[in-house]
């Protein structure tokens, strides 16, 4: 058994594809073929039921793919160390990010980390929620910046030191005042997030916890396309303070205040359990802590 062979198995495994995986990883379809009908030799099991156009794990796959997880990355940050023994000179770093912080909090952060920390490059990938919570199981980022976070198994949060509010914006000259009644609030038109969005999640179960029920009137796949929508007078919204900051401040956006009602949550930093923390990832997860936008 070799750790090519590793790699190749979670390699098939993220892509549920021989020939997706051989693309990704740049090997012909033959050779990861014989990679896999090796490691199936030596494991004495099947790893895959072959589909005619993908794979799925087995039973034996789904176990084994756990410990193939933990040995490619405690090779990977046995790597990462032995290439940072000089003190964080140099290193590389893959944030993953949910939207609204990824958009408008975290640009600032890692200008202010690069220049504490010249020598680590940083790359930053955005998705909603749930997109990046898969790409943290999945390895493909080191670390991932969400908000209003529930764990999922083999999660671990090691940071939650920016908070949030989220607040409800009108268009400048929208007819409510500075503060809506709850009431009234059930009877506007409420843009809202897509599935799998946190900024969704924690709107939602804060107002039903308040007993205000919504009628949402149209599903936006980013914030600042519901600022455009709230702006083009399409309904109200609830999006994060970090978002508004410009159109506010240009008198194009007003927030109003909710009766008995302030929605805030925390920024959480989460990564995967199974991979440890580089020094990159542990600098930068030192600096969030410590500093905010």
């Amino acid at each position: 058994m070799t750790i090519r062979q590793l790699e190749v198995f979670l390699g098939v495994t993220q892509a549920k594809s021989f020939s997706r995986a051989a693309e990704r990883i740049h090997l012909s379809q033959p050779t990861l073929s014989e990679h896999m009908r090796e490691l199936e030799e030596e494991l004495g099991v099947r790893l895959f039921v072959r589909h005619p156009r993908s794979v799925s794990l087995t039973e034996a796959g789904r176990v084994f793919g756990d410990y193939a997880t933990r040995v490619v990355a405690t090779l990977a940050a046995g790597r990462q160390a032995l290439a940072e023994l000089d003190g964080l000179q140099r290193g590389s770093l893959v944030v993953g990010a949910s939207t609204t912080p990824g958009t408008y909090v975290l640009p600032a952060l890692i200008a202010r980390f690069r220049n504490t920390y010249p020598g680590i490059t940083v790359a930053l990938r955005i998705a909603n929620s749930r997109i990046v919570e898969e790409r943290v199981r999945d390895g493909d980022v080191d670390v991932a910046v969400i908000g209003g976070h529930m764990l999922g198994p083999g999660e671990r949060c090691v940071a939650a030191g920016i908070v949030d509010e989220l607040q409800l914006i009108v268009r400048a000259k929208h007819p409510i005042g500075a503060k809506i009644s709850r009431a009234k609030l059930s009877r506007e038109p409420l843009l809202i997030r897509e599935e799998g969005s946190a900024t969704r999640q924690v709107t939602e179960r804060a107002l039903r916890e308040a007993g205000i029920t919504v009628q949402p009137t149209m599903e936006l796949d980013h914030t600042e396309t519901i600022k455009r929508a709230v702006l083009a007078g399409l309904g109200i919204a609830f999006v994060s303070r970090y978002a508004i900051e410009d159109e506010v401040r240009a008198r194009r956006l007003r927030v109003v205040a909710v009766e008995s009602l302030k929605i805030r949550r925390h920024f959480h930093v989460i990564h995967d359990e199974r991979r440890p923390l580089s020094a990159s990832a542990r600098a930068f997860v030192g600096f969030l802590e410590k500093r905010r936008p």
